[in-house]
């Protein structure tokens, strides 16, 4: 499986594959951005099967990029799990709306975070 974590903060970035790592896929690979634009060209030029997205970022937020990747046809299956620390109500159906999968608040809670992760594999397996 491969996986790509846009965040502008190297730590988060670190945690989440920290926790992600706490699942044991067998070939996981990372891929890692810290904006949107740098994320769309990893997207372009190579195969993810999970993207995870912090909304509040430089150059291109998250929001903005999940809205230019549901405009693409190849894009429009790719899960998108949403990881930020807009909190509120509307943040979150907003997200939802333009296409995002999944939503997570900072801080992660590990079990939470596992949880909607698991079901998010178990789907790509299939």
């Amino acid at each position: 499986m491969k996986f790509l974590i846009v965040d502008d903060s190297r730590i988060m970035r670190n945690i989440i594959k920290n926790i992600i790592n706490l699942l044991k896929i067998k070939d996981v690979e990372y891929r890692e951005a810290s904006d949107g634009i740098e994320a769309y060209k990893i997207l372009e030029e190579d195969n993810i099967d999970i993207l995870f997205l912090d909304w509040n970022m430089p150059h291109l937020n998250g929001l903005d990029l999940v809205r230019k990747l549901r405009s693409i046809g190849k894009f429009t299956n790719l899960p998108i799990i949403m990881i930020t620390s807009e909190a509120a109500k509307y943040n979150v159906i907003e997200a939802v709306k333009e296409g995002v999968d999944d939503y997570i608040v900072k801080p992660i809670r590990e079990d939470t975070f596992l949880k909607k992760l698991k079901k998010f594999i178990d789907k790509c397996s299939t």
